[in-house]
């Protein structure tokens, strides 16, 4: 991998990728169909991981915007959000799909899922972890209704809508190109996402 190199992640699967203090990640929505569940373990204690409830406590908002700084369950920094080239819709309170979810939803047999991308890509760098953290839903568009409930809406990004995560800390980057293709967060349809690093 070369500074600035656009890296492929296929449909429905998962990468890890180590990121030292100070360097960028940039995650683009390549359709602009594609939700990217994403998360950040710092590389000195992988139990040490970014939170989206302690990250909410401290932005005061749903879903972060440029200039926030998600923070870990210690409420220590670990990501910054530099740049959102979106309209800004993220997700922090959807948890990461996973086979009991499918097979909730009606699908036979084996189905790919966040939850085991996130193993996967992990297990790569040598990293386990017993329970999978939420991830921030880069692109997904979960609607809050008057009356409290959630909507699974349909994507709203334009193809190659990006958001740039600068790291406060050395870290491992998880991101998974969602496989859900039974609801319409993904359009219905899964797809490759892109990143590059500098």
């Amino acid at each position: 991998m070369t500074q600035n190199e656009q890296i492929e992640i296929p449909a429905a699967h998962g990468q890890a990728i180590p990121l030292k203090t100070g360097a960028c990640i940039t995650i683009y929505n390549t359709s602009g169909t594609q939700v990217v569940d994403t998360w950040a373990l710092c590389a000195d204690d992988p139990a040490h991981i970014m939170s989206m409830s302690h990250t909410r406590v401290e932005t005061g908002r749903i879903s972060p915007v440029p200039g926030d700084v998600l923070v870990t369950n210690r409420r220590e920094p670990i990501l910054r959000l530099e740049n959102d080239s979106s309209n800004g819709v993220h997700d922090t309170l959807m948890a990461a799909c996973d086979a009991q979810r499918y097979a909730n939803l009606g699908a036979r047999g084996y189905h790919r899922s966040c939850a085991d991308n996130f193993h996967e890509a992990l297990k790569g760098l040598g990293i386990s972890v017993p329970e999978v953290p939420q991830p921030l839903n880069l692109f997904m568009n979960i609607p809050i209704n008057p009356d409290g409930t959630l909507t699974q809406g349909s994507p709203p990004a334009r193809p190659g809508d990006h958001v740039v995560l600068r790291a406060l800390r050395d870290c491992v980057i998880v991101l998974s190109a969602c496989p859900q293709d039974m609801t319409a967060i993904n359009g219905a349809t899964c797809t490759a996402v892109h990143f590059a690093v500098s």
